[in-house]
């Protein structure tokens, strides 16, 4: 018989002590965060909103933030659902969206997705390595947000600040992405 005795398997982070980045653009992992991947009618948006503490956005590239979470439009009717610190089971964000008395469909993605933080006044052009998007401020302002690919991958990206940038990717293809992020921020720095 197996004695497990009180110890308990945690889950490696990825990219766990990986770093990277340049004069010009600091590379960082995102805390670990709960997600849900959130399907909704239009005319149910009320009140998912309402079960989540956050305004999910009617509008293409727009997200909205509050009580610590942040919503990101990803289509017409899909959302991405960041809560501040992993969820436990039982609680957060899927609890929160099954109170709801509406039809929608809702998948934890904690632990698909991981973050990496893009910051500097290269920020946007490190991203800009793989990523052919124009995200200069007037066509991606501060809260804009997108699902489009960096190179080879598919990401989800948000933009924080002036020159801070959220880089949510699959965690199987994280490695993938920071080493591109990586070269892209010794490249904005030439």
């Amino acid at each position: 018989m197996v004695d497990f005795g009180a110890e308990i398997a945690t889950r490696t982070l990825p990219l766990a002590g990986a770093h990277g980045g340049s004069s010009v653009a600091r590379l960082e992992l995102a805390a670990p965060a709960e997600r849900i991947s959130l399907r909704v009618a239009a005319a149910d948006v009320a009140a998912l909103s309402a079960a989540l503490g956050v305004d999910l956005p009617t509008e293409p590239k727009t997200s909205a933030s509050a009580n610590g979470r942040t919503a990101m439009w990803l289509g017409p009717d899909e959302w991405l659902v960041i809560a501040d610190g992993p969820g436990e089971i039982g609680s957060g964000l899927m609890a929160e969206a099954a109170k709801a008395s509406v039809p929608h469909s809702a998948a934890d993605v904690s632990h698909r997705n991981t973050a990496i933080l893009v910051s500097g006044p290269g920020a946007a052009a490190t991203i800009n390595t793989g990523c052919p998007q124009d995200l200069s401020l007037a066509a991606f302002p501060v809260g804009a947000c997108s699902r489009t690919i960096f190179g080879k991958v598919e990401i989800v990206l948000l933009r924080t600040a002036e020159d801070v940038f959220r880089v949510e990717v699959w965690r199987s293809f994280s490695t993938y992405a920071f080493g591109l992020l990586a070269e892209g921020a010794g490249d904005a720095a030439l």
